[in-house]
């Protein structure tokens, strides 16, 4: 029995998709309680926040299909 790994990373991708909103509240929501802690570091902790989303972004269908979702 082995590990389906293109299975596996379809669902993965799936659950992104979803949960993208979620994932971007939570990141800011982090950067939030980090610049409480840290205010001295906010330009960093908004770069870091930044870059962050991107990912996300770049991660859903959208960004894996070069903005075009019906591909």
């Amino acid at each position: 029995m082995g590990i389906n790994f293109d299975e596996l990373k379809k669902k993965a991708q799936e659950t992104f998709d979803q949960n993208a909103g979620k994932l971007e509240q939570g990141i800011d929501k982090a950067s939030g309680f980090a610049k409480s802690k840290f205010g001295q570091h906010s330009a960093k902790i908004d770069d870091v926040s930044t870059k962050a989303k991107d990912l996300v972004h770049k991660n859903t269908s959208e960004g894996r299909n070069g903005g075009n979702p019906e591909r």
